[in-house]
């Protein structure tokens, strides 16, 4: 099979692999769509992101769908033919964080496309994908390959709103609006938001995050003054997922969230200086999310359901030999919120 491997930062090739065996309970799939991620573009523009590094050669990817092509001994809940969603979270099931329920935190989790362990896990930018039964979720007839390939991405959001808590009625700020944050405004929009802020410096993913279900959308970088004004009276906003992973995103969304609010980090930044003082003064909860696990399903029940449409967030799809033009277009946000491999 041919694969997509990142050798270096600036450094992808495609390969040829062999295709893992089959063993009893997994199935092999047609990898169909991948779609690329924030941390792929990390390995393929700077060869890895903070003390994680590429020191192997590497398949990316793990935002992928297909079809199923042959079943391993004991398979019963899958059919050869069977459109999947394939959940990249594949966690040990033993040590003390899994048996806790806290899968994302395994301690030896095998993440596809993951250089964190040496040796690498390897990714699912391949054409065969032999993966266990229970991490493959079938897709509704009429659901597009491409829309199953964002419940990765979706369901890191939706995960994120779990940390939040209940959005009921909740007056919502979206700090950044790459797919992550344009996710999330979906994720908080089906989760019952009252009413949702979207802010960044770009005016292009502004638009589209008003047009998938943000009320309201501020450019920080021409116009600041108008998200300070939500600072009146303490605050305005319940909860604030910040997506940009930009300290002047977290310090603006300090000054303008209510006493006992909630702000949930998605965004992967380096360090930052944040004002305590109003943490402590305004009681607020600041809180991680990382990855998933059991919102993965979730993720691809509400695709099927058509409770919500991620089918504005696909810019492009290019086959699997324009694998460099895909990723050097998905690193542009200027003209791209979400782009997808073909295989």
């Amino acid at each position: 099979m041919k694969a997509v491997v990142i050798h270096a930062a600036r450094d992808l090739r495609i390969e040829e692999r062999q295709v893992d065996s089959l063993g009893p309970g997994q199935v092999e799939v047609a990898i169909e769509a991948g779609g690329i991620c924030g941390s792929d573009l990390h390995y393929y523009n700077h060869g890895g992101f903070g003390t994680i590094r590429i020191r192997e050669p590497m398949i990316l990817g793990h935002e992928v769908a297909g079809t199923v092509k042959a079943l391993g001994e004991g398979v019963s809940r899958l059919a050869v033919g069977d459109r999947v969603a394939v959940s990249p979270s594949r966690p040990c099931s033993q040590c003390d964080y899994c048996l806790k329920g806290q899968q994302n935190h395994c301690l030896n989790m095998r993440f596809y496309g993951s250089a964190m362990p040496m040796p690498h896990i390897q990714g699912a930018f391949c054409q065969r994908l032999v993966a266990e039964q229970w991490q493959c979720h079938r897709i509704a007839e009429g659901v597009s390959i491409n829309e199953a390939a964002m419940a990765e991405p979706f369901a890191v959001t939706l995960h994120a709103i779990a940390r939040a808590g209940a959005l009921t009625g909740k007056r919502v700020l979206v700090t950044g609006c790459g797919p992550i944050g344009a996710l999330a405004i979906i994720a908080a929009r089906a989760h019952g938001a009252r009413e949702i802020v979207a802010t960044d410096v770009m005016d292009a993913v502004l638009e589209k995050a008003l047009s998938i279900g943000a009320d309201r959308v501020i450019n920080v970088a021409s116009h600041p003054e108008q998200l300070s004004a939500y600072s009146a009276n303490k605050g305005y906003f319940d909860v604030q997922f910040e997506a940009s992973g930009n300290e002047r995103a977290v310090r603006s969304g300090l000054e303008v969230l209510k006493p006992r609010s909630v702000l949930v980090q998605l965004g992967l930044g380096g360090d930052v200086a944040i004002p305590q003082n109003l943490v402590v003064a305004k009681e607020i909860e600041m809180k991680g999310t990382f990855r998933f696990h059991e919102e993965f399903g979730l993720a691809v029940d509400l695709i099927n359901t058509r409770r919500v449409d991620l089918k504005p967030l696909l810019t492009a799809t290019f086959p699997l030999q324009d694998a460099v033009t895909a990723f050097n277009l998905a690193a542009d946000r200027t003209q791209s919120m979400k782009v997808q491999i073909t295989f």
